[in-house]
């Protein structure tokens, strides 16, 4: 019998080109990996497979997928690997004359790309539990960052929030970074920075120092914030259980086999000149590895990002985090 070939519709990281390339192959099935590329292929995934379950396997939203299944809508599960992660601190980019702590965003008006993508919960969540910013006293403004266009990022299928949000659309035909240049917003975070950061001395990071204040935090809270999972379709899981287990162990070699090839510092795989340096302190600091996949690995995450849902209106219950994955036979 021959094996079933499922789509698989996911960013082309470093952690997944194994996979890509055939290197790595799953157990009892052929992956037909679609590539998608930047922050609009990604939201284009989302959409189109929150929309309409276009492909068997996909990259997905955490925190859109913990609302989904928090408000019982389950066409999809996940398994516990995570393409996707990014620190937050050094997204925040305000303009110095008016903010100078995390406390002076109270009051001000705040731009970002979608109010409900992971990056911008993260964000929010670690000013309110890290400096005690009380989010409610926040105007924001949502829209494109750098594109004078306008519009929105994607059409995201997040339930409804459960309490209400001082949220408005950008219509000034403009980008987030010019009315942050202008003076008409306060600071933006998100998923990039505002080219108005650099280009206007007013404008900078609200923590300069971002990758030592990172560190600490990682260092001392174990959160390495998780911006997207893996989601596979449940009836593609239904005809084919064996699937979740069988994509987990080959996403866990193709991670591991990269990082190898990652260490080999005698020619250097990316283009980072100092790449040794980088690869000495990530042994220091994560232990060998940057990129845990599993529950328990990602636990102090996985919950924190369980309780900015919560505390954010997004979710009316805390989803335990069991209930969250598919079964992957000891492997959690």
């Amino acid at each position: 019998m021959a094996k079933p070939c499922l789509s698989f519709a996911c960013g082309l990281y470093d952690r997944i080109l194994p996979l890509y390339t055939g290197e790595v192959r799953p157990a009892g099935f052929d992956l037909n990996i679609i590539p998608f590329h930047g922050g609009s292929g990604k939201r284009a995934i989302f959409d189109r497979m929150a929309g309409n379950l276009e492909f068997d396997i996909a990259e997905m939203s955490s925190s859109e997928y913990i609302s989904t299944v928090a408000a019982g809508q389950r066409p999809y599960v996940a398994i516990p690997a995570f393409p996707s992660r990014v620190f937050r601190h050094s997204m925040m980019v305000v303009n110095r004359n008016r903010i100078r702590t995390p406390k002076d965003l109270e009051g001000k008006r705040v731009g970002v790309p979608l109010y409900t993508m992971t990056a911008a919960v993260f964000a929010r969540g670690i000013l309110q539990h890290e400096y005690g910013v009380d989010l409610s006293k926040i105007s924001w403004v949502q829209g494109a960052v750098n594109k004078d266009s306008g519009g929105t990022h994607g059409t995201p299928s997040a339930p409804p929030l459960l309490k209400p949000v001082d949220l408005q659309d950008n219509t000034s035909g403009h980008s987030l970074s010019t009315l942050l240049e202008n003076g008409e917003l306060d600071a933006t975070l998100g998923t990039v920075p505002p080219k108005a950061l650099g280009k206007t001395p007013d404008i900078v990071r609200l923590f300069p120092n971002y990758r030592e204040i990172e560190r600490e935090y990682y260092q001392r809270t174990k959160i390495f914030p998780i911006m997207h999972l893996i989601v596979i379709r449940r009836d593609v899981l239904e005809k084919y259980p064996f699937v979740a287990s069988s994509l987990y162990d080959a996403m866990v070699d193709s991670k591991k086999r990269q990082l190898e090839h990652m260490e080999n510092a005698g020619s250097l795989l990316y283009m980072l000149p100092w790449m040794a340096s980088d690869l000495e302190e990530i042994d220091r600091v994560f232990g060998g590895d940057p990129w845990p996949y599993g529950i328990e690995p990602n636990r102090p995450t996985l919950e924190a990002l369980v309780t900015y849902l919560h505390d954010q209106g997004f979710i009316a219950n805390r989803v335990p985090l069991e209930d969250l994955f598919a079964p992957i036979f000891e492997r959690l």
